[in-house]
């Protein structure tokens, strides 16, 4: 038997085919892999099907027969020089092979400069790939050359084609006054943005009323930049190609120009703004009793930060207190809201994991200053739970009016990874209750509240999320497991994701044709949702995989600088060749055997920890651990540590 996949290289030469459609990967020994290289497309001959029984752990075995498409032609890498040649060593540690220089084609690279290399012969028989160099970077060491050669290694469009530019600047930077007889007028009302501080595409606005009969009317209004991004122009190519923004840490990649994106389509505060506006009455239970989508104008009466409004909820600052004095009631109104919404989803079995993320601070030239957990308060949560509320209306609204539409999907967890977490969690007397026909968000919602505040709470948070599946775009709607969501889009984020922009397109079309599509214009959203959905989940991958990457080389360079320091952390991660340490600040490192002590270690799979043949010393998930900072490399995105002692 015979498939197609994408190989994916392991360091030590051995790799895995992922065919598409099939959950479980192909082995192929180094000796099978026909030289293939990370990332490319191949045919793979089976060699041993997937073990059953008591072997039912054993992968499918399969040898590379033929390569069908190089993933790549183009590599990052760092330039060495050897007099007579030089060679390429590619920052992808996976890729496969080191990429030799003949003298000739140098260019203008020196030694330990990030280049970028074409790639003229392909590895063969043994032999090195082949290249020539065709543009260079920068010296390793260099301010900005980190970001620079990441985004060049994944080929992302650092800017704008001129005519896209010139596209985004033909509507000026105030709205067409022309279209407000088109819309419903708001502009009187008292709208709020609630960002961070140095948040610039605002593309949500919202505002809470209390009624009398003692329900809510929440209005969140979202950017209409569909009115801007018409279908097929030069914009909505590009915004498809990119499929989303990249945050960098201090870079950004935005899906769309700055003149939109920060201009036009943002709801910048005191300026006339047209919006898609989400409407719903919310009873005092949490339910939206009644909804309604239209077009809008606004005039954003406050820029707001999560901070301020915070500080408001606590009345923590009197000067913020005197500030904002006339819309203190406004911002009473909003918590006292959301707190109904997060106890509804909490009920339902919405899955809080509170897992902490990075807060990396640069300075002037990019190089890292502070790292730190991003702290978050209830007014983050307020906003969360307003737009979660609008995505579920939308999704359900035009699920029922059967649109063509996008949907974000989050698939219930397979039983055999439940069952490998119980496994786990039987260390701590907590077990998910499971089975083949039921697998409810509820069981694991009941083990996030158990853990709340404990020392584990991190960690098991942590293996709770290895532990789902990873949420995707679709055109057919399959709920989302991790919200306990029947119905749920993304529909407020049309500045920076595509699936929001598209389904404002359809939201739009619907409301112009009063609600009445011909069959020739649902057959065309429908093909293009199923294209869309497809190609925004695949960019939505190659933007986590960068913005990941770039907390890795930068965490790996602050941490360079702190070799030989002592910090207290706790085990993250088990696995065959070591142990994962994160510390308080997030950084995570590697304690390798050697450095565990002179003694072989046992792993247990099944419980995650090492075992000491000799002493029996036990490493295990969660256990608290002092460590000094051994190796830090921000060029190969790796931190090591050593064990300072063990509490047990």
């Amino acid at each position: 038997m015979r498939k197609e996949g994408i190989y994916r290289k392991n360091q030590k030469g051995f790799g895995f085919v992922k065919v598409e459609g099939e959950e479980d990967e192909i082995y192929i020994a180094k000796e099978n892999s026909k030289n293939a290289l990370n990332g490319d497309k191949v045919l793979v001959k089976i060699l041993q099907e997937e073990g059953t029984g008591s072997n039912k752990d054993k992968s499918a075995e399969g040898k590379v027969v033929e390569i069908l498409k190089h993933e790549k032609d183009v590599v990052v890498g760092i330039f060495q020089n050897s007099k007579n040649f030089g060679f390429v060593v590619p920052d992808d540690k996976n890729f496969g092979t080191d990429i030799f220089i003949s003298k000739k084609d140098f260019g203008k690279a020196r030694n330990n400069h990030k280049v970028l290399v074409k790639i003229t012969k392909f590895p063969e028989k043994g032999k090195n790939a082949e290249g020539k160099v065709i543009e260079v970077i920068g010296n390793v060491n260099e301010a900005g050359v980190d970001m620079l050669s990441l985004i060049k290694e994944h080929n992302l469009p650092s800017t704008f084609p001129k005519p896209v530019v010139k596209e985004a600047q033909k509507y000026g930077q105030a709205i067409d006054k022309n279209d407000i007889k088109n819309r419903v007028d708001l502009r009187d009302r008292i709208i709020f943005t609630i960002d961070g501080e140095d948040a610039k595409d605002l593309d949500d606005a919202v505002r809470v009323e209390k009624l009398e009969n003692g329900n809510y009317r929440l209005e969140v209004h979202i950017a209409d930049v569909s009115h801007y991004v018409k279908e097929n122009s030069l914009l909505d190519q590009e915004a498809l190609l990119r499929g989303t923004s990249i945050y960098m840490l201090g870079r950004v990649i935005p899906m769309l120009p700055r003149e939109l994106s920060n201009g036009l389509c943002s709801l910048n505060a005191c300026e006339d703004r047209f919006t898609l506006s989400c409407i719903m009455e919310i009873d005092k239970k949490g339910k939206v009793v009644s909804s309604q989508v239209y077009k809008a104008v606004i005039n954003v009466t406050e820029r707001m930060s999560y901070k301020d409004v915070q500080k408001i909820i606590d009345g923590s600052d009197e000067d913020v207190l005197k500030r904002y004095k006339p819309y203190i009631q406004e911002f009473k109104n909003m918590e006292e809201l959301a707190q109904i919404l997060k106890a509804r989803r909490v009920e339902n079995g919405y899955l809080n994991l509170d897992i902490p993320e990075s807060k990396i601070e640069l300075d002037m030239q990019g190089r890292v200053t502070k790292i730190a957990k991003y702290e978050t308060t209830f007014a983050n949560e307020i906003i969360e739970q307003f737009m979660l509320t609008a995505n579920e209306t939308i999704a359900e609204k035009f699920y029922w009016l059967e649109a063509p539409f996008i949907y974000r999907v989050h698939e219930e967890p397979d039983l055999e990874k439940v069952q490998d977490l119980n496994k786990f969690l039987f260390n701590f007397g907590l077990k998910i209750k499971a089975n083949k026909d039921n697998i409810y968000p509820k069981e694991f919602a009941k083990i996030l509240e158990e853990i709340k505040g404990k020392e584990e709470e991190k960690v098991i948070s942590t293996l709770v999320l290895r532990t789902l599946k990873v949420a995707r775009y679709e055109a057919e709607n399959s709920g989302h497991f991790g919200i306990a969501s029947k119905y749920y889009c993304h529909f407020t984020s049309p500045i920076r994701r595509y699936p929001d922009l598209f389904i404002h397109r359809v939201i739009s079309k619907y409301l112009e044709e009063n609600y009445i599509l011909d069959d020739e214009e649902l057959e065309k959203f429908a093909e293009q949702a199923e294209d869309r959905a497809k190609k925004s989940s695949e960019r939505e991958k190659v933007a986590t995989t960068v913005e990941r990457e770039a907390e890795k080389i930068k965490k790996a360079e602050y941490m360079e600088a702190r070799v030989g320091n002592e910090y207290d952390g706790i085990i993250s991660s088990v696995t065959q060749f070591g142990i994962f340490v994160e510390l308080e600040n997030t950084v995570e490192g590697l304690i390798r055997f050697e450095d565990l002590g002179n003694e072989y270690f046992i792993y247990d799979e099944e419980r995650k920890r090492l075992i000491g043949e000799r002493t029996n010393k036990t490493y295990k998930i969660g256990d608290k651990i002092k460590i000094r900072v051994k190796k830090a490399s921000k060029l190969l995105r790796q931190i090591d540590f050593e064990s300072v002692n063990l509490s047990i």
